[in-house]
């Protein structure tokens, strides 16, 4: 990967993209009238910094990477992508397992004052291990791992946002001292109402009639799940790359929505359902409903203009409550 990304770096300034950079030249300075150029991997952390910038945004240059589609796990950036990295003033990634590439990707930087986020980083001892529950499926080809692999999907609980949003306001108004004030009151607003939303999601959970869930495809919530004591079954570990379950897993997870007297069961974003569809089959009781979480894992750019992170979460909010009732 490293080689590669060299030779994309060299070609591009052979045929004149980089508009005169040199690898030494700092590519931003808050006195000169530039544009900040900030890069974002995933579509929580983009939507973060624009809420940060608010009426500033005019001063920055905001790019998301997955744009197409495709989420982080099956995400290769393309030497467009690894030139918009190499000459940024400010990255954000999620830094985990899914991010091997980000590290040969960050040594072609041509801006010496880049400054780097990676959210697993930011939260340090609080970030959770990928864990395999109870009936999931195992990846087929899985060896042991010497290091511990963490669960990357830190931006599902809010307290976690909240945490990044104000790393990224203090990053920020380093590099751009001039707004630094704003920055800060933009995030300060902007926590009151993940706070809000964080009270609102505990709520609905004390007022449950049950807080078991069974998620029949990948598991990316246990963040969340976990801020607000939920149980969960699911299919797969949420970086899994398996699609097909056994029949002792669909057997299993139908056993789970029977004995929890589940009304319904849950999928993600792009989900075929085919496996949910298996399970209910296999369930005492039929009538059951499918709903769908989004996890903002591969939200595309066109779709992040319409949309923000506290709605899709406030959404989330209200499928749960239908969950758990």
């Amino acid at each position: 990967m490293k080689q590669w990304i060299s030779m994309a770096l060299t070609a591009l300034i052979c045929i004149g993209i980089f508009s005169g950079c040199s690898s030494g030249e700092t590519v931003h300075d808050s006195s000169s009238g530039q544009k900040l150029r900030i890069v974002a991997t995933i579509f929580p952390a983009y939507d973060w910094v624009r809420e940060i910038l608010g009426e500033d945004a005019e001063h920055a240059e905001l790019t998301l990477l997955l744009d197409s589609g495709v989420d982080l796990h099956s995400y290769q950036p393309t030497a467009e992508d690894i030139l918009k990295i190499s000459t940024c003033d400010l990255f954000l990634c999620v830094g985990g397992e899914s991010d091997q590439w980000v590290s040969d990707a960050l040594r072609e930087s041509t801006n010496p004052e880049q400054q780097v986020i990676q959210l697993l980083d930011v939260l340090g001892d609080a970030a959770k291990p990928e864990e395999l529950l109870e009936g999931m499926e195992e990846e087929h080809e899985h060896e042991e791992e010497e290091e511990t692999e963490y669960d990357e999907h830190v931006w599902l609980s809010l307290k976690n946002a909240a945490v990044f949003c104000r790393k990224i306001a203090d990053t920020l108004s380093e590099i751009d001292p001039a707004h630094a004030s704003s920055y800060q009151e933009n995030t300060a607003a902007y926590c009151e109402k993940l706070a809000q939303l964080d009270a609102d999601y505990q709520e609905a959970t004390d007022n449950a009639r049950q807080t078991a869930l069974v998620f029949c495809d990948r598991f990316p919530f246990r963040y969340l799940a976990d801020d607000y004591g939920l149980t969960c079954y699911a299919a797969f570990p949420g970086c899994s790359a398996e699609t097909e379950a056994s029949f002792e897993t669909v057997a299993f997870l139908a056993k789970k929505v029977d004995e929890q007297n589940l009304s319904c069961v849950l999928t993600l974003e792009k989900s075929d359902q085919k496996l949910a569809f298996a399970v209910l089959q296999n369930t005492d009781v039929s009538n059951k409903r499918i709903l769908t979480l989004d996890s903002m894992q591969s939200t595309t750019a066109e779709q992040a203009q319409g949309e923000h992170y506290l709605a899709v979460m406030e959404s989330n909010l209200e499928i749960l409550k239908q969950a758990l009732q």
